[in-house]
């Protein structure tokens, strides 16, 4: 393949790729725009015209802002790419270190700190004035951060091992080092399964066990009856940075827990928190988890396998703007460039999502109420803004979760 069929790929499907998100961006725009003004048949009883009204105006603020935040990504993909940006890096980690390996590993980093900076603006604008117009940010300057040096430091902790062994099997393990490193890869991912729960979410928020005890009595009957075992049920300090409420299920081993947000659980009666965590236990049940992950370690071989083969050219490098070609050149343009090429797919994966998402409801319902389930996922739509008339379209490429209409619709078909 030579260097202009390279460049030409690069920039017609980056043309795409950014002309189909801010197509799809218009779309939802325009479809909930329209339906402002009715509250959908479904929820007249539930939903207020007041707060249907508000939720189209926070997802039309959003989409707004996405579409600011799509030509910006694009101009920074050019400027890293043709615009010469990654070769600047390239240049200033050769300036800092005479070790290829080293090299290697500043030039990641040189380009997610650039890259963290430079999405700094939007960052901040979504935090502090989108969410907060809307009600629900609770973050301070300080908590926020925080988080970014938290964040900073485990980069550095856990990152600076797992890029310095990469580009190592990278460089020492021939054509088939992509084999070695998914090895790595798999390991690694299983290692961070395991230690989010326990080690890792803590440093951002506290976790508390369930302290009400007729709740904490309904969760355990329900664990009881589908043979759940778990390291326990927390409560999450989620209000300490928004408004927004949920629930989920984490972790791998001795470390498996059930997390639900104190915003959450302060809008649910005991009913409807049985059938919201009877739905993550479907998950559970159902095996999308670890269906999830097998889909997930087998997608990231192929990509790493694909990288094997086109970083044996230079026109892959060449053809993408890049000069200074190096084993971690090639993983970081290849990460960089890859959605891309891979964002007109979307659709496939929000399939299965969704597919999973009516096997969980179903598991919540024969094990719980689905009553419950559907005026627990209406107070959910309601207390998160969450527009209740997504566009189709739009819905089959960013949406993993049915849309609240089919949604409850498939609960009250159900027998």
């Amino acid at each position: 393949m030579s260097t202009h069929t390279v460049n030409l790929l690069f920039i017609v499907f980056l043309l795409i790729s950014t002309g189909l998100r801010l197509y799809l961006s218009v779309r939802q725009t325009l479809y909930v725009g329209k339906h402002r003004q009715i509250v959908p048949k479904d929820f007249v009883q539930s939903i207020s015209l007041v707060e249907h009204q508000k939720a189209a105006d926070y997802t039309l603020a959003k989409q707004k802002l996405g579409r600011y935040e799509v030509l910006y990504e694009a101009f920074l993909l050019l400027i890293f790419t043709l615009g010469g940006g990654l070769d600047a890096l390239a240049v200033l980690s050769a300036q800092l270190s005479n070790h290829a390996l080293f090299q290697g590993v500043i030039l990641m980093f040189l380009f997610i700190i650039v890259n963290a900076i430079l999405s700094l603006p939007f960052d901040l604008y979504r935090t502090f004035k989108l969410e907060e117009r809307f009600g629900f940010n609770h973050t301070t300057l300080k908590t926020f951060i925080g988080d970014l040096l938290k964040a900073g430091v485990l980069m550095v902790v856990l990152g600076i091992p797992l890029l310095s062994a990469v580009l190592y099997l990278m460089g020492a393990m021939g054509k088939v080092w992509w084999l070695y490193v998914w090895v790595l890869w798999l390991g690694f991912s299983l290692f961070m399964l395991w230690a989010f729960p326990a080690f890792i979410a803590p440093l951002f928020n506290k976790f508390e066990p369930v302290e009400d005890e007729a709740l904490k009595t309904t969760i355990e009957r329900l664990l009881a009856r589908t043979g759940f075992t778990s390291n326990g049920i927390f409560v999450m300090d989620g209000s300490k940075r928004s408004g927004h409420g949920n629930a989920y299920f984490t972790g791998l081993g001795n470390n498996k827990r059930i997390v639900f947000f104190d915003t959450l659980l302060k809008d649910l009666s005991t009913s409807e928190v049985e059938a919201v965590l009877a739905h993550e236990l479907g998950h559970f049940k159902h095996k999308h988890i670890v269906k999830g992950m097998i889909f997930s370690f087998v997608l990231s071989l192929i990509v790493l396998f694909l990288l094997g083969q086109v970083m044996l050219y230079p026109a892959f490098f060449e053809g993408l703007g890049v000069h200074y070609a190096s084993d971690a050149m090639a993983l970081l343009l290849f990460l960089t460039v890859l959605p891309v090429f891979t964002f007109p797919f979307s659709p496939l994966g929000s399939i299965f999502s969704r597919k999973n998402e009516y096997e969980a409801d179903r598991f919540a319902k024969d094990n719980a109420s689905g009553e419950a389930l559907i005026s627990a996922l209406t107070k959910l739509y309601q207390s998160n803004a969450a527009t209740l008339t997504p566009d189709p379209l739009f819905s089959r490429f960013y949406d993993s979760h049915p849309n609240a209409k089919d949604r409850i619709y498939a609960l009250k078909e159900q027998h």
